[in-house]
């Protein structure tokens, strides 16, 4: 009988919701959200199912126990005291990382230092040796300490799953590719109406439209790192993928990507490009304050900038009273725009219909809803 284990899959804030319904969708157990993650239990073709379907987690965490850590000793011993025998074989690689939040151990490097010592000693007396030569596969352990509370796990994904591999450059700013799936699922786009980001920069947000509307599965083209390991069976893998290519649709769909800067439109295309979704966004090199709508009715989704620096403030508070005088005055067409600027529905001159708290790395912004 194949082994259940339990996961930890961490989220942007805002995006616990929507990573859930994923994994609910996927049909995996004991889904659960909460701040800042969500958790299920499954075998080794869950977790191979996750790692290659979901859309808004950063990455997938194989639980391997938690405790109580007020001192290093404790620290230590609750460490000591897992299995770690039953998941890293004698040549492993275990590097530690991780973070700690309102505890009293509140250095990360020292707690990286007690937890990898301990693992050692663990793994040391498991195999019966003094000497462990770390030159096989990657375990890496990670951990996180809040308000004393310590978990443990194994990453199973290595690269973060925002890294899909169509993006290896970008404009400035550019939004992470989870948090893009996000803004694309709270426009509940599908691939049946019209799709316009307006601000497309590297093209992140209408490629992931794209990946959408072709329920192509956003990891079938990279690697993980659970996929070296021996407890995880190789077939979870090959059949996760099978079954994810599967469950693709092909259709013509109606996605629109505009932006001023020539070279940020080129730099979208090509990244369309290595998406394998080239074909279903038209690109196109427009002033979005003047650029008329691309068809009677859709969805715009769209990043513009922010300006954090006083100047740019100023100059994005301006282009937000350009984009409601157009934008926001589109008949047909619902509107999504994600936002640092507190006073944004003044700008844009008129009220959201709803508003979202969302992170778009560590700046606050909200997702501000109109139809």
């Amino acid at each position: 009988m194949e082994r259940t284990f339990e996961f930890t899959v961490p989220c942007l804030f805002g995006l616990e919701g929507p990573a859930a319904d994923e994994l609910k969708r996927m049909g995996l157990e004991n889904v659960r959200a909460e701040n800042g993650r969500v958790r299920f239990s499954g075998d080794g073709a869950a977790c191979a199912k996750a790692n290659i379907r979901l859309r808004t987690g950063e990455r997938v965490l194989l639980r391997l126990g938690g405790f109580e850590a007020r001192s290093f000793d404790a620290l230590f011993e609750g460490v000591k005291a897992l299995p770690l025998g039953d998941y890293i074989p004698r040549n492993g690689q275990f590097p530690v990382k991780g973070y700690s939040l309102d505890s009293a151990l509140h250095s990360v490097p020292d707690c990286q230092r007690i937890i990898k010592k301990a693992a050692a000693v663990k793994l040391g007396q498991t195999y019966r040796t003094q000497w462990l030569p770390e030159d096989g596969a990657l375990y890496q352990l990670q951990f996180s300490i809040i308000k004393d509370r310590a978990e443990i796990y194994l990453d199973t994904t290595g690269a973060p799953l925002f890294k899909r591999g169509y993006r290896p450059g970008h404009v400035a700013a550019p939004l992470r590719e989870t948090l893009a799936a996000g803004l694309v699922g709270f426009a509940r786009y599908r691939g049946r109406d019209g799709f316009w980001d307006p601000f497309c920069g590297s093209g992140t947000i209408p490629i992931e439209a794209a990946l959408m509307a072709r329920n192509r599965a956003p990891g079938l083209h990279r690697p993980f790192a659970a996929q070296s390991w021996d407890f995880i069976p190789k077939k979870a893998w090959t059949d996760g993928a099978a079954e994810a290519r599967s469950l693709e649709y092909h259709g013509e769909y109606h996605i629109f990507a505009s932006d001023i800067d020539p070279r940020a439109v080129a730099l979208a295309r090509e990244n369309a490009r290595r998406a394998g979704v080239e074909v279903d966004i038209t690109f196109s090199v427009a002033d979005a304050r003047t650029a008329p709508a691309p068809w009677e009715r859709g969805v715009v989704v769209c990043n513009p900038p922010y300006g954090e620096r006083m100047g740019e403030r100023q100059e994005a508070q301006a282009l937000y009273r350009d984009m409601g005088r157009t934008l926001g005055r589109l008949e047909g067409w619902k509107q999504y725009v994600i936002s640092s600027e507190p006073d944004f529905e003044r700008l844009y001159g008129r009220p959201a219909a709803k508003r979202r708290k969302l992170y778009n790395g560590m700046i606050l912004c909200y997702l501000n809803m109109y139809w």
